[in-house]
């Protein structure tokens, strides 16, 4: 804001006209981490960039009160990890989060009701701890195909029977397997 002229300035506080910053020199996305196109890249871990995706967790934790957890898992990580999927779907649409995204994330993972035996069973192992671990969350997110994220809330819990068709998760190591007894090659 202009200072009023009737207030008295000492000639060293006065603006100095003269001493402008010259223009900025042009610039280019060339750096190794700059995107190259309109088009982000896509693939596992590699998340999902939207518009005020924070937002986005607070209206997760609007379904705090409403989760129905099992052992192993709790508010803190049903919340992480909702989240993960919930911001995957709102940019997946080019848009901020609105409370739908979430509220499909928690039915399709089961913590709102109405889940499966298997489910809960499978859900275990992704969620057992993800609020403290970052690649968690993104192989939670990860788990849930394009498709899955374009049906609606209520599709989503119609189907939820068969939710083997919603999901990418691994098959679960059979009684044979080197998985079962927890040892890994």
């Amino acid at each position: 804001m202009a200072q009023p002229e009737y207030v008295p300035v000492i000639p060293a506080d006065r603006v100095r006209i003269d001493e402008r910053l010259p223009p900025p020199d042009s610039w280019r996305a060339d750096r190794p981490a700059d995107a190259k196109g309109p088009v982000r890249p896509a693939g596992t871990r590699l998340g999902a960039t939207g518009p005020d995706t924070g937002y986005g967790l607070k209206l997760a934790r609007r379904f705090g009160d409403r989760l129905q957890l099992t052992e192993g898992i709790s508010a803190e990580d049903a919340v992480a990890g909702c989240f993960a999927v919930g911001t995957k779907r709102c940019t997946l649409f080019g848009r901020a989060p609105v409370i739908y995204d979430f509220e499909l994330s928690f039915t399709l993972w089961g913590f709102l009701g109405g889940a499966p035996a298997d489910l809960i069973e499978a859900r275990r192992p992704l969620f057992n701890a993800c609020s403290h671990h970052y690649w968690d969350q993104r192989d939670i997110a990860d788990a849930v195909p394009e498709p899955t994220l374009r049906l609606t809330p209520a599709q989503v819990r119609e189907r939820l029977p068969s939710w083997r068709s919603l999901l990418l998760l691994p098959a679960a190591p059979g009684p044979m397997s080197p998985e079962a007894d927890g040892s890994r090659h």
